[in-house]
């Protein structure tokens, strides 16, 4: 499973990328308005940090705006995935782009029947949002098995199953068990993958015992 981190600060990225474990980056309007920065100059940035798949999104609602925006977006760096809506027209624009060999994240995906009008359009990513569907009493993981499930079924769809609006470790697992491709999780929700108190309890006693020989590596 591929590691996306969902923000816009890139701080926050440079110290995920450190780690090694970083394979993109998600952004949206609303991670670029809570940056302050201008958002050509972030998503430029952000392309020079990680070498992977960086989404930036369009904010046109039309086709022909959308097309201009993601070509505008597109030139910024060969890492740029170019973010379109689920709509009629975000999947012209992703047929448009995907053609044009531009690698293209189909967003606010909530159902099996859209994404499989997503692979049918040739993205190369599509976002289902598993959070906010448990937020409305909907089952948001069911989304993620039925849809890696279906493409499953067709070889001939290069889609990935992108994961999204995630909210805590438990739905990278499972998104994970289920075989979906990419999860992409605010930094704090990746953070909390190390996270474990035997972890910490072992470590805090080998400390105690180290200290006890009075020896020293260095």
């Amino acid at each position: 499973m591929k590691f996306f981190v969902d923000t816009a600060d890139t701080a926050e990225i440079r110290d995920l990328a450190a780690t090694g474990l970083l394979d993109g980056v998600t952004t949206n309007p609303s991670l670029i308005a809570k940056s302050g920065k201008k958002f050509l100059d972030v998503v430029a940035e952000i392309c020079t940090i990680v070498a992977g798949p960086v989404s930036a999104e369009v904010t046109a609602n039309d086709f022909d705006t959308m097309l201009k925006e993601g070509r505008k977006l597109a030139g910024i760096a060969k890492n740029v995935a170019v973010k379109v809506p689920l709509t009629v027209d975000g999947l012209k624009t992703c047929k448009a782009l995907s053609d044009a060999g531009t690698m293209v994240n189909v967003t606010l995906c909530f159902s099996p029947a859209q994404a499989i009008l997503a692979a049918k359009a040739g993205a190369t990513f599509v976002s289902p949002f598993v959070g906010r569907l448990d937020d409305i009493g909907t089952d948001g993981m069911k989304l993620i098995e039925d849809i890696v499930t279906i493409y499953r079924q067709y070889p001939a769809f290069r889609t990935e199953v992108l994961v999204a609006s995630v909210r805590g470790p438990m739905h990278i697992v499972e998104s994970a068990k289920l075989g979906a491709h990419v999860v992409t999780a605010p930094a704090s929700v990746l953070k909390q993958l190390f996270a474990h108190p035997l972890t910490d309890k072992g470590l805090a006693q080998f400390n105690a015992d180290w200290k006890k020989t009075g020896q020293s590596v260095l």
